[in-house]
């Protein structure tokens, strides 16, 4: 007997930082049941009442792994950390919601050297863009401001996500190339697509009554 939509059960993985805000507004919109506890409540676990629905309130950098292992059958998750975490999943959909740019910065009096020092969240996307352009860096790692770094000489320039640019702006630093759009996706594990694929796209569907009206 085929299982129908209301017996599969899915558990959605959602970021809790920068996206989480505008991606929760957006599943709302998508008339799904989503309630005040995914945003104020402590649990990490919350299911969805009257719904065979639960979510997963994960760092950014962990929902693409959850989603690949299969501990989340969907998630919602930008396209910076697939690009830098480089998980096996499906890539669904392209919510159109979060959008920022992946930029290069640095001090506007900066001087190309030989094999500059690069910091950034996303030593993976750094090393290749560089690479793909010919040049030799050497990619540090930062957790935190990556601003700071050419401010105090650990590194030249810098890879990181921009929105406004005002805070690039407040610390002296200008917008130097640009890497990549980045927007949020929404994405699926592999056999969850295969063994519940109804369900995910119920939910796909949902999405894609709501991305033209936010255009």
């Amino acid at each position: 007997m085929t299982r129908g939509i209301n017996d599969q059960k899915l558990t959605i993985a959602m970021p809790k930082g920068r996206i989480f805000e505008e991606s929760l507004v957006f599943l709302q919109q998508s008339g799904l049941n989503v309630t005040a506890d995914l945003k104020e409540s402590r649990k990490l676990i919350i299911p969805v009442e009257g719904a065979q629905l639960e979510f997963i309130l994960a760092k950014p950098t962990d929902v693409p792994t959850y989603v690949e292992y299969g501990v989340a059958d969907v998630g919602v998750v930008g396209k910076d950390v697939l690009l830098e975490e480089e998980r096996d999943v499906y890539e669904l959909l392209d919510l159109q919601i979060g959008y920022c740019r992946m930029m290069v910065a640095g001090l506007p009096d900066w001087k190309p050297v030989e094999a500059p020092r690069v910091a950034t969240k996303y030593p993976r996307i750094a090393s290749r863009y560089f690479r793909e352009q010919g040049q030799q860096v050497e990619v540090i790692k930062l957790n935190g401001s990556v601003e700071l770094a050419p401010l105090i000489g650990l590194a030249d320039r810098i890879v990181d996500i921009v929105s406004t640019g005002q805070t690039l702006r407040e610390n002296g630093l200008t917008e130097m190339e640009h890497i990549c759009e980045i927007t949020t996706r929404f994405i699926a594990n592999r056999a969850s697509y295969r063994m519940k694929s109804e369900a995910v796209d119920d939910i796909a569907n949902k999405f894609l009554q709501v991305i033209p009206k936010r255009k």
